[in-house]
């Protein structure tokens, strides 16, 4: 498969050796990116990257390829797929997909005028062994009509002191950290419920990585673990006394148009780190953890364990569970077959949607309704105009 990049990070370097390993001939024709951080890993790994250009433009009109890849900083993808969709490409952009309620209400337009069958989307969790096997035992009927969830992202010290010094600290770049990381979690959900969320409250703030907690105040001077993952763009040393304008942790309640609600709880500063939920249904439960790689469910009436599963990643190197590499078969299926993906541009909207309401609801310390959210967004879709009201 041939690709064209648009932004090539860290996450789409990664991403085109995950693609290499599974396609031989898997190569990126052209990219366009002033300081491409993910090229020289892609380069260690063999993979073949041709031609830079200076705009998507340029390189659009010199290059053949399968595949427009987006993973430019989140406030650029509005653009970028616009660019891409326009030109009559398939694209593939990394999440969250755009970084606003207004940019949603414009790319469910633009979908209107161009198909979302065009438009992937990585939310890679949706691509996770586990979370099929979840879905795969809620569809048998194990769980019921599903109740209430409880469910959390919690990151490593290094992993939050990353986006203390990476330009994802910057709420006008990301749109958020609940928007940036937390929206692979909340679209899981949303496929659970499989029903729109309604109402959202959220309280949250940063007490973690504030000057009063800098290691050095302990006698402490190893700062290593704070600087072993990398940043890119706009990188900075500063942990502790960073300038970001994020939250290290944050709490939403969530109510689903159905009556479903849900609890969410992220933090950036877990030892011990996991990524669990608890789905409780009529008749019964699923607990999973995608980090400790387990999900067991318990039927409702006998307490009996009717599903122990466990789980681990493919290899050493292997991000997200080994979800990257299903993902990668999945697009090139796509690409070849046209076959069905597990998430679609509207969901990861809708995602999105969600988490740029958690943080309205924070910020204001209000009860947020999206319905009329959801009224734009459905007219938008479908390109028809609201009726003002009397």
């Amino acid at each position: 498969m041939k690709v064209a990049v648009i932004g090539l990070g860290f996450r789409l370097g990664y991403l085109g050796q995950v693609f290499k390993e599974i396609d031989p001939d898997f190569e990126i024709v052209g990219y366009v990116d002033p300081e491409p951080a993910g090229l020289a890993g892609l380069l260690d790994a063999g993979v073949p990257v041709l031609n830079a250009y200076d705009t998507p433009q340029e390189m659009i009109a010199a290059e053949k390829f399968d595949l427009l890849m987006v993973g430019s900083p989140n406030h650029l993808h509005l653009d970028h797929i616009r660019i891409g969709l326009e030109a009559g490409l398939t694209v593939f952009t990394e999440k969250p997909i755009v970084i606003s309620i207004e940019e949603s209400l414009q790319l469910a337009s633009l979908l209107h005028q161009y198909g979302s069958d065009r438009l992937l989307v990585g939310l890679v969790l949706r691509y996770s062994p586990l979370y099929r096997d979840l879905r795969a035992a809620q569809q048998q009927g194990l769980l019921g009509d599903v109740v209430s969830i409880e469910a959390s992202e919690h990151i490593e010290p290094y992993h939050g002191a990353f986006f203390m010094r990476d330009w994802r600290r910057y709420g006008r770049y990301t749109g958020g950290f609940m928007l940036e990381k937390c929206c692979h979690d909340l679209d899981l959900y949303n496929g659970v419920v499989g029903r729109r969320p309604r109402f959202v409250a959220s309280f949250g703030g940063r007490k973690s990585f504030v000057p009063d907690n800098a290691p050095q105040n302990a006698g402490i001077n190893d700062m290593e673990v704070y600087h072993r993952k990398p940043s890119g763009w706009l990188g900075a040393d500063k942990v502790f006394d960073s300038d970001a304008d994020i939250i290290d942790y944050q709490t939403a309640i969530i109510e689903y148009d159905n009556g479903v609600s849900m609890t969410f709880h992220t933090n950036l500063n877990v030892p011990d780190h996991f990524r669990r939920f608890c789905v409780v249904g009529s008749k019964g439960m699923a607990e999973g953890d995608f980090v400790r790689g387990f999900l067991d469910v318990h039927n409702a009436h006998s307490s009996e364990k009717v599903v122990e599963n466990t789980y681990s990643a493919p290899s050493e190197k292997s991000q997200h569970y080994g979800a990257d590499e299903q993902m990668a078969m999945d697009v090139l299926a796509f690409v070849k077959t046209g076959a069905k993906q597990p998430v679609s541009a509207l969901d990861a909207i809708e995602a999105g949607i969600l988490a740029l309401s958690i943080d309205e609801a924070r910020i204001g310390r209000k009860v947020v309704d999206l319905a009329p959210i959801w009224e734009q967004f459905d007219a938008c879709l479908h390109g028809t105009t609201l009726k003002q009201s009397a």
